[in-house]
């Protein structure tokens, strides 16, 4: 049973840094593509970064040269580490894998991933 598990959300102030991290189980981590996503109350859910299983990082515009996605595959967690917060980063955080192979072009897309965990909070202040 495929399990993802979101933590390190918290409230920072602008400027701050929080580090989030997903506990993935119940699959063969190293052969799904893994991604991080936002959603904010009445906004539609965004992808943030995402890493696929050769270790190609792909990020949002957005949060480009300020987050960076890492994990750790022995002990099959992912990390996004999110500097310089500001308030249009405050949102619902969510980790997703996908099975499916897909173009580079759809790394970033909530329609290609597959399982989700529950979502860790971040706001800024």
């Amino acid at each position: 049973h495929v399990q993802l598990v979101e933590s390190g959300g918290g409230s920072v102030q602008a400027g701050g840094s929080l580090r989030l991290s997903c506990a993935a189980s119940g699959y063969t981590y190293s052969s799904y593509r893994m991604g991080w996503f936002r959603q904010a109350p009445g906004k539609e859910r965004e992808g943030v970064a995402a890493i696929d299983s050769d270790g190609n990082s792909t990020y949002a515009d957005s949060v480009e040269g300020r987050f960076t996605i890492s994990e750790d595959n022995a002990k099959n967690t992912m990390f996004l580490q999110m500097n310089s917060l500001n308030s249009a980063d405050a949102a619902m955080y969510f980790c997703a894998a996908g099975r499916h192979r897909i173009n580079a072009e759809h790394a970033l897309d909530v329609q290609t991933y597959n399982f989700w965990g529950q979502g860790t909070q971040v706001t800024v202040s």
